[in-house]
């Protein structure tokens, strides 16, 4: 399997800058690639998975008649790979974004000075199914609100790096960069080495050193957890392999209390405090005595504790507001508002379907848009116009009609495409990138993120819900040796 007739059909590649000619950065393993024995590529491909599928590296999938059904997490082993220069704007660009967004949430459940200066309307905040009153006046350890976030980013056929969304809750997908990075190490030892890669294994110490960095003032050897909702969660595997690798304890909403004014964990010995819980489980869960009553998966009173700054919780709860699709629309007038910057990371162009000009513009033109519902994540509740029937078109309008404020619309993106193994050859298959930003003593970026390809050709949506898979980022430290 080689490359030879390998088309970048006039998309951007981020390994090829057209048919016959490869990217600095990417020689090395393009030389590699060509030099392998018929079928080789393709035996290495099938080590890989057999690696992934030892090492449990599963995901769970739900709907329809695939409720519950584990499956290996699909991964190719042709890497996407980002030079040291552009990764250091992109580093730039999203600590950018998220100090604004730290700023943001901070003023929403503050002073709300932002909505005074009619820099965003009070209708969008107040209409966010994700707003939690309940947080309002709350103060965070050192004032961080969204400690682990995920930032979505694509390319388009301009070059240009584009945010497409904010993902602030519970961002899922780091376990497949550090196990991905495992297997690519086993499949392309020299040239991984001889390429610069920059290392993702730090990620855990990284990720306990911002969680400590939250604990109560007065600990000096927090106790912290991992709080996961429970087996049968899609994202199961991650919960437990980064408990595992911060070697701390990973439990369910059972296996805590609150007592003594405190957040205390069933022990074999006995009662034990809890500081710091990295909590997996969706704001309306987290307690029912504050959110949703009917919570098996959360601890009743845990946040009067945190209110009283007796445990620290990442993210802070209300972080969800930023994941909000329509608030997503006003985060480069939240840069300009409180940094006095322009945004480094543009977004995609957006329309919000609840103004008036932007719904008919809209609905006259949704075949060419994608059209997603605000608050939806993984694929879900979105058309592609594109691709779209005009049945799924015409019941996406009266979706719109009926509930503007919970649809935005955005052109389809001409994504960039990473050459991807199909049957016995190589075909370029669009991707997006996930980069994983920690806010604790200061804001870190793992180099690289995950890369998500979408599988299917043709298709745009790269989830693994929606039948996507991953590819390992290569972030170079310097410029690759000549081979």
């Amino acid at each position: 399997m080689q490359f030879t007739g390998y088309q970048t059909d006039d998309f951007h590649d981020e390994l090829f800058v057209n048919q016959n000619q490869a990217r600095d950065g990417s020689k090395l393993l393009i030389q590699k690639i060509e030099s392998l024995t018929e079928g080789e590529l393709l035996k290495r491909q099938q080590s890989a998975e057999k690696s992934m599928l030892y090492k449990g590296i599963t995901f769970s999938l739900y709907g329809d008649d695939r409720l519950g059904k584990e499956q290996i997490f699909p991964f190719d082993i042709v890497p996407r790979i980002i030079e040291a220069e552009e990764w250091e704007f992109i580093e730039k660009g999203l600590k950018q974004r998220i100090t604004a967004l730290n700023l943001f949430m901070a003023d929403i459940y503050g002073s709300q000075q932002i909505i005074k200066d009619k820099v965003i309307p009070e209708y969008v905040i107040h209409t966010a199914s994700s707003f939690r009153k309940a947080c309002i006046g709350l103060k965070p350890p050192k004032g961080i609100w969204c400690h682990i976030s995920g930032i979505d980013l694509v390319r388009h056929s301009d070059g240009k790096i584009y945010v497409l969304e904010d993902n602030l809750r519970c961002p899922s997908g780091v376990s497949y960069v550090l196990k991905n990075r495992e297997v690519m190490k086993m499949v392309f030892p020299q040239v991984f080495e001889a390429s610069k890669v920059r290392p993702v294994e730090l990620y855990p110490n990284m990720l306990l050193q911002t969680l400590q960095a939250i604990a109560p003032k007065s600990i000096h050897n927090p106790t912290i957890v991992v709080l996961t909702p429970g087996i049968y969660n899609s994202a199961y595997f991650e919960h437990s392999f980064l408990a595992q690798q911060m070697g701390v304890h990973l439990v369910a909403g059972s296996d805590l209390v609150v007592k003594d004014e405190l957040v205390q964990m069933y022990t074999t010995q006995g009662l034990k405090r809890v500081d710091v819980i990295y909590r997996r489980i969706d704001d309306n869960f987290l307690d029912p005595h504050v959110f949703r009553k009917d919570s098996l998966l959360g601890i009743p009173g845990l946040m009067e504790v945190y209110q009283k700054g007796k445990v620290g919780l990442a993210n802070a709860p209300g972080t969800g507001i930023a994941d909000d699709k329509v608030i997503y629309a006003y985060v480069p007038k939240m840069i300009e508002y409180y940094l006095g910057e322009e945004a480094m990371l543009p977004n995609v162009p957006t329309y919000l379907c609840w103004q008036e000009q932007d719904q008919r513009y809209v609905l006259d033109h949704l075949k060419d848009m994608v059209v997603k519902s605000a608050n939806e994540a993984g694929g879900y509740g979105m058309l592609v116009g594109p691709q779209s029937s005009k049945s799924e078109r015409e019941a996406f309008a009266a979706l719109i009609k009926t509930k503007p404020r919970s649809y935005i619309a955005q052109p389809t993106l001409s994504l960039s495409r990473v050459p991807t193994i199909v049957n016995d050859h190589l075909e370029g298959r669009h991707v997006d990138l996930r980069p994983y930003v920690l806010y604790g003593d200061d804001i870190q970026v793992l180099p690289g993120g995950l890369t998500r390809v979408a599988l299917k050709k043709g298709s745009l949506v790269v989830n693994s819900s929606q039948g996507g898979g991953s590819k390992d980022t290569w972030v170079l430290s310097k410029k690759s040796k000549k081979s």
